[in-house]
């Protein structure tokens, strides 16, 4: 919600729909809690999920080209147990205070740039490409070119499965 207001972005899954492009850093809830705010769907390519590992997300206004990145503060926990020591279980304390707490005091925010090329687009058509390896299709750039010979990813060696 504080990426929208701060693009100034007031009705995302509305009137406002395709204007805006997300990126998460992180594979928690806090990622589909953007995706139900915002409206962006890994399916529709408005949401962009990068494996950082980190409470942050970046929210890309494509209409205007602005940006802006948002991070959790590591420093919202202690100024949570310290608003609501009365509280043992933790999860209750953070709720509880993340309601009461400023977004300067829960988030960190960073204007910054994106680069997007088309293929990052949602609604981008672009040619595919058959991987000389597997038979396998490629879409979206995603394919590798090694010794002349192309590619997917996985017979590029980046697999995250081991075939069996």
């Amino acid at each position: 919600m504080l990426g929208l207001e701060k693009l100034g972005i007031d009705d995302p899954r509305g009137k406002d729909r395709k204007r805006l492009l997300t990126f998460v850093e992180i594979d928690r809830c806090a990622t589909d809690a953007i995706g139900v705010v915002t409206g962006c769907r890994l399916g529709k390519r408005a949401l962009k999920f990068r494996d950082w590992g980190k409470m942050a997300a970046t929210f890309v206004d494509l209409e205007s080209g602005k940006a802006i990145r948002i991070a959790a503060k590591e420093s919202s926990k202690a100024l949570a147990r310290s608003l609501h020591p009365e509280i043992e279980n933790k999860n209750r304390q953070q709720m509880l205070a993340y309601r009461e707490m400023s977004a300067d005091d829960l988030f960190s925010t960073q204007w910054v740039k994106v680069d997007l090329p088309a293929e990052e687009l949602p609604g981008y058509k672009g040619e595919r490409i058959v991987c000389a390896e597997c038979g396998e299709g490629i879409n979206f750039r995603r394919e590798v070119v090694r010794d002349e010979r192309v590619l997917c990813r996985g017979c590029a060696g980046e697999n995250y499965y081991e075939p069996l």
